[in-house]
């Protein structure tokens, strides 16, 4: 598994359709891509939501982003993400080569 993180920005017409219900839509959506939410937020900003999903791969992770903005006409872009600690010692491989 993979963390990603999914930034949103709301329509004016997926502003319309906010509700639990739909958060919940999301949710299983995000699932049936064989993803897990590990958090989500409303944010002030540049961006409307901040979602931190596992998957199990990119592919998983576009089709997700691809049916959320299907399903409720938020634009997502989705970035994948490595902690701190692993890109540390990616840095000290690509110093080796």
């Amino acid at each position: 598994m993979s963390i990603f993180f999914m930034f949103g920005k709301y329509s004016s017409k997926a502003l319309k359709g906010v509700s639990a219900k739909r958060t919940e839509a999301v949710v299983e959506v995000i699932g049936r891509h064989g993803g897990n939410v590990k958090s989500m937020y409303t944010v002030l900003g540049e961006h409307d939501l901040v979602f931190i999903v596992d998957f199990p791969s990119v592919e998983e992770a576009m089709v997700a982003s691809m049916g959320l903005h299907k399903l409720t006409g938020i634009s997502f872009t989705t970035s994948p993400v490595v902690d701190v600690e692993k890109f540390d010692r990616m840095i000290d491989k690509a110093e080796e080569i």
